[in-house]
């Protein structure tokens, strides 16, 4: 059966999952470049619908970080298997972006403003030495880290607040309060993990919200100065911005009656 004798009137909803390590891009959101994660997400489902197709994501990711399921929804006209949809797109998308599972859905479902909320998780090598082989999938710091002082500044942070103190000069959010409902922070051998939990992040929040922590683990700050900078609203006042390395976008959440896939393969590996 050919594309053309596939398509039937109307269009159907489809929500895809994706994964991608960001190193190679330049964030997810279209650029004139073309170098993004969006631009080749679309070429390849162009390619696979023979028509163009535009998708809208959960959650926009920066240059260098990386996605476990981020979810886009599109509109489509062609009619074939969610199982086609995977590895039709995926023949098309280089090794380091893949589509992992395609859902149909009602129109009403949008994979942005139907979210319930977001996750991001940054591992963080604590080592004299720099990485090598998880180089770009892992941050780094060289001093040591006390896991006690960073969960007692993050404590600060659980709620709804006005983070204006961890927002980027060009966030284009509407407004900077948000609610963070969760930050995990553990260990496992020389790898820490950050887990933060919210219904939605100002651009650069987790970063630095990161960078903050850290330098509160390190020793240079109390964990009661999270609650000034905090209070502060002012970017001036809080740590530089973490780099890019080792964050991974794990996805946002839905309520349970869309049926959204809430885990993924490469979830396992993310430490």
């Amino acid at each position: 059966m050919s594309a053309g004798q596939a398509r039937q009137a109307g269009t159907a909803r489809l929500a895809l999952g994706l994964a991608y390590r960001g190193q190679a891009y330049h964030g997810w959101q279209s650029q004139a470049d073309g170098k993004t994660v969006q631009d080749v997400v679309e070429k390849a489902l162009s390619a696979f619908a023979t028509e163009p197709v535009g998708t809208v994501c959960a959650g926009r990711t920066d240059a260098g970080v990386h996605a476990v399921n981020q979810v886009v929804h599109l509109d489509t006209a062609l009619t074939r298997e969610p199982f086609s949809w995977v590895r039709g797109t995926n023949r098309f998308l280089p090794a380091d972006v893949a589509v992992q599972w395609c859902l149909p859905l009602e129109a009403g479902f949008h994979a942005r403003n139907s979210a319930r909320g977001r996750r991001y998780r940054f591992v963080v090598l604590e080592s004299p030495v720099r990485p090598a082989l998880e180089q770009g999938l892992v941050g780094w710091v060289f001093r040591p880290l006390a896991g006690e002082a960073m969960r007692a500044a993050a404590a600060h942070l659980i709620g709804e607040h006005d983070f204006s103190a961890f927002r980027a000069a060009d966030c284009q959010s509407p407004t900077p309060v948000k609610t963070l409902r969760r930050v995990e922070i553990s260990r496992r051998g020389a790898y820490w993990r950050f887990d933060f939990d919210a219904n939605a992040f100002l651009h650069h929040m987790v970063r630095n919200l990161l960078g903050s922590l850290v330098a509160v683990g390190s020793g240079r700050q109390p964990p009661g100065w999270m609650a000034e900078v905090l209070a502060s609203k002012s970017r001036e006042a809080a740590a530089p911005t973490f780099p890019p390395d080792g964050l991974y976008f794990m996805g946002p959440y839905y309520d349970e009656t869309w049926g959204i896939p809430g885990h993924t393969a490469a979830m396992d590996w993310v430490l």
